[in-house]
Formats: C-alpha cells, structure tokens, sequence
C-alpha cells in the first residue's frame, strides 16, 4: 500500500499535538515547581549542571547556552553546565567506563546546592543512573526529564528531587516536548529573576 505523505504528516502533527496536551494536563505544575526549584538554586550563587545521552544530550547543552548566553531577551549570564563535552566524554570512557562519562565530572564540578538536570529518553542508561548517584553523593538536587514509567530513574530520585515524565514512550515525542520543558524553564527563570520587562 501506497503511503500517502501528506496525511502522514497530518498525522505526525496530530501525534505531537496529543502528547502536548496529555503533558499539559499533568506536568505544567510540575514544571512550574521545578522553575521555582532553579530560581532558588541561582539566588543562591549555585549552578545548574546538565547531562543527557544521544538527542537529549543536546537538548542539555541547548538548555545550558540559554542559561550562560540569553533565552529570548538580552540579561547577564547565568551559571550552568553542560558536560557533554566530547573530548571530556570520550577520555573517561576510554580511560575509565561509558558509564562515568557523566559521574565523574560531577565528582569533580558539583557542590552543595548545585542541581543536576538530567535529560533521558531511554531505559537502563548506566551513565544516567551513575550521574543521579554521584550528584546525590555531592549533595545535590537532581531534575530529571525523561518518559513515562522510567524506574530506573525513579528508583534512584530522593523527595526533594523533581521528575517530569512526558507521557510517551516514542522518542521523537519525548525529544519535542523535553525541548518544550527547557523552554519553559529558561522563560520561567527570566521572568523570576529579572521581571517582565527586562
């Protein structure tokens, strides 16, 4: 059977619009929580560092640039990190494991009252995993972005950390919204810390 391009793209854009609002209707507390969360962290003259694995590692260095750089208006530079650093990462796993890609920059970067915000769309990722443990172990808070009914995740989360799950196991919809989620981080940073109309 002949696929027929154009309602398939309909469709696309119907798969992305129900995934929208099914996170609509259960993560915009969570995220208005979170932006809260990392407001604090930054008045506190802490960092955010960021980490993720394939697409959703470059979503962490897109939330990172809009944290050191500017999201939508020009303001001063606000401390994050994003450790995904290629040279970094492949001298660790060469000389160490692919599991400590992550952890060890944050054995060596992270301090009390900096926050972890890791992005994932995947199950079972040991790097990840290690990441939320070496941040605990430094006395961090952890975000996580990631899927629904991902508990390797979840296992590890402590009751001040927060978990935004996106209610979809298909990756292109968890990449588009965790896209959508650090969006509405950055604005909800901007507005809390420098007002409206800065």
């Amino acid at each position: 059977m002949e696929l027929d391009i154009d309602q398939h793209v309909v469709e696309l854009f119907h798969s992305s619009i129900d995934t929208s609002m099914q996170s609509l209707e259960t993560l915009a507390p969570i995220i208005s929580d979170c932006g809260t969360l990392l407001v604090q962290c930054l008045l506190s003259e802490n960092k955010i560092i960021c980490c993720g694995e394939s697409q959703s590692g470059a979503l962490a260095q897109i939330f990172a640039a809009n944290l050191l750089n500017r999201f939508e208006s020009e303001r001063p530079g606000l401390p994050a990190i994003a450790l995904n650093d290629t040279v970094t990462m492949t001298a660790i796993a060469s000389d160490s494991s692919f599991n400590k890609i992550f952890s060890k920059q944050i054995r060596a970067l992270g301090q009390s009252g900096d926050i972890l915000l890791v992005l994932s769309n995947e199950s079972g990722s040991n790097s990840t995993t290690e990441a939320i443990q070496a941040a605990h172990d430094r006395e961090m808070i952890v975000v996580s972005i990631g899927y629904q009914d991902n508990s390797d995740i979840s296992a590890l989360m402590l009751p001040e950390d927060i978990e935004i799950n996106i209610p979809s196991l298909v990756p292109a919809r968890i990449n588009e919204t965790q896209l959508f989620v650090i969006n509405c981080l950055c604005d909800l940073i901007d507005k809390q810390l420098f007002g409206n109309d800065f």
